[in-house]
């Protein structure tokens, strides 16, 4: 199968499955999205939905979040790892969104990387998620996907978020992103991914060989 077959019969499949996926951090606004995206590093989604209630209850914007002590932060977010890390730089752009931006979230991918904490991925899922501002963030689930699928080689997230925005339409960028995890998480997991359950890989590869990636 030609990687423009593969591609029509993915996005085919995944809309079938996922026509609408929800956004998997609880969030209300902006500000607290782009801290659930923050703590979500190397932390699972669901760990941080445990954990955000408490922190938004205290804090749900910079203004509040600066009233609070690093320490403070770090009490609150420690079951989503890296704690000192993270709480350091909650603290610290919540204090420069409060400078810079009159305490609103930019809607720009060049100054959400320029805070504290907030690398590209993390950017661009805020940029998709909060402002519909098509972006292709890759975590671990897509990179695998798209090695798997034959439409990336596997050597780097930055080359499997160039081929994936090459190969997809940019109308689907915001959709696709989740559609993507939600597959990788239900029917291909990194361990245990079976030929009988991960379909789309075996209907677009003929096999399943690559499931060690």
């Amino acid at each position: 199968m030609i990687k423009k077959e593969k591609v029509k019969y993915i996005l085919q499949e995944l809309e079938l499955l996922y026509p609408n996926p929800p956004v998997p951090l609880d969030h209300k606004d902006p500000y607290t999205l782009l801290i659930a995206v923050l703590l979500s590093a190397q932390c699972t989604d669901a760990r941080v939905n445990l954990v955000t209630p408490l922190l938004f209850g205290k804090a749900d914007n910079p203004w509040d979040m600066v009233k609070l002590s690093v320490s403070d932060i770090e009490s609150i977010v420690r079951p989503c790892g890296l704690g000192p890390a993270k709480s350091k730089n909650i603290h610290r752009l919540s204090e420069l969104l409060i400078e810079r931006y009159a305490g609103v979230v930019p809607d720009s991918l060049e100054q959400l990387e320029a805070l504290p904490g907030v690398g590209h991925k993390t950017a661009s899922v805020v940029m998709i998620q909060a402002f519909q501002v098509p972006a292709f963030p890759v975590d671990t689930h897509i990179h695998r996907m798209l090695f798997r699928w034959g439409l990336s080689n596997g050597k780097s997230v930055e080359q499997t978020e160039r081929d994936a925005k090459r190969l997809f339409p940019e109308s689907t960028w915001i959709k696709l992103h989740l559609q993507i995890i939600f597959y990788a998480r239900e029917y291909s997991p990194a361990r245990g991914a079976t030929p009988d359950r991960d379909f789309i890989t075996m209907q677009v590869s003929g096999k399943i060989k690559s499931l060690k990636a």
